[in-house]
């Protein structure tokens, strides 16, 4: 993945949304992410995901994030969703944060 994001951040209170979004999605966790545009999408959280610094397309640098989805009934698919892009998250399963090792 390159390092250019649609949109960056740098406000204090768009960090913490963004760290909290990571927080909801840990390793293993079948989820069920709500975005803003595409509608919801269910998957297996194969990474935890990390806040990290990209430029936008005007070379602002700032700070966002993605999560990897897969889903062991389809194999070969993968979705990446932006953290700022995601509205809700619903937990399908039991795994949440600190329960799961990988």
């Amino acid at each position: 993945m390159g390092r250019i994001a649609g949109k960056v951040y740098t406000e204090a209170t768009d960090l913490a949304r963004l760290e909290r979004r990571v927080t909801e999605l840990p390793v293993n966790a079948r989820v069920r992410v709500h975005t803003c545009d595409r509608g919801a999408i269910e998957g297996v959280v194969t990474v935890t995901p990390t806040v990290q610094a990209f430029r936008d397309a005007a070379d602002n640098e700032g700070t966002n994030g993605v999560v990897k989805l897969e889903d062991p009934g389809r194999p070969g698919w993968t979705e990446l969703v932006w953290l700022d892009e995601i509205t809700r998250v619903d937990h399908l399963d039991s795994v949440t944060k600190g329960s799961s090792r990988a």
